[in-house]
């Protein structure tokens, strides 16, 4: 086994290499160091969206019983609740765990107004997801991603394996060389259950009044925070 690294001891000289083979572009390789490296502490904080379709199957395949994080906003699609309900029965053993912000969505309107996502998305993301994702990953020293190179220029340069200050963790992204076209290709080929929006026009899903259908040609993420100068929950930035 590959020496523990952690936010603390991250060095760049002990970082692995991993081949990058025609079936799957190194992704089963870098999952499997990753469970090798960190057991039961390795999370996956999971959107349910195509590339999660992907990485729920290959993460399957080494660690069945692994933990998945939803970060339950409570603005969800009712077809993505619906189809972590096929995932989890699809996928039994794997851990489901929904993680929802210290406040309702309902609770959040009489504190801070209605529809607080028009007026201050960047806090509203940041109340429903970031932070509710920051309590579920402390003091995890490793989570997986499901980002990919090809979604926009702020992911281009994504590793496999990175520093990330923001969760004090490492960042462990298996699909970073996927295309697009790859993630449906496999999803076909092992017919995964997947979001059925994704047949509309949503490449990308995300809270109901943020997400909205593009048109061919358009940018995979055009549809997120449309007419804001935002790409990015705060996730990844």
């Amino acid at each position: 086994m590959e020496s523990r690294l952690t936010y603390d001891n991250w060095d760049e000289g002990k970082k692995p290499s991993f081949s990058i083979n025609q079936d799957d572009r190194g992704a089963k390789a870098v999952l499997s160091w990753a469970v090798q490296t960190y057991g039961d502490d390795l999370v996956y904080a999971c959107s349910f969206g195509a590339e999660s379709a992907v990485l729920i199957e290959l993460i399957s395949e080494v660690k069945p019983d692994a933990r998945l994080v939803f970060l339950d906003t409570g603005l969800h699609f009712p077809e993505t609740y619906d189809l972590i309900q096929r995932v989890e029965e699809r996928y039994p053993r794997l851990v489901v765990e929904r993680v929802k912000p210290d406040l309702t969505v309902e609770e959040q309107a009489k504190q801070y107004g209605d529809a607080l996502w028009k007026r201050e998305a960047d806090q509203c993301c940041r109340m429903r997801k970031v932070i509710p994702l920051e309590r579920a990953l402390k003091g995890v020293p490793a989570w997986i991603s499901g980002l990919r190179r090809e979604q926009s220029p702020t992911r281009r340069f994504t590793a496999f394996l990175n520093h990330d200050k923001r969760f004090q963790s490492i960042k462990v992204c298996p699909l970073i060389h996927w295309t697009w076209d790859e993630v449906w290709a496999f999803i076909r080929e092992r017919d995964l259950p997947y979001n059925p929006l994704h047949d509309q026009g949503y490449p990308s899903i995300g809270c109901v009044p943020c997400t909205k259908a593009v048109k061919d040609g358009e940018d995979l993420r055009s549809g997120r925070w449309t007419g804001k100068e935002k790409t990015e929950c705060g996730l990844h930035s």
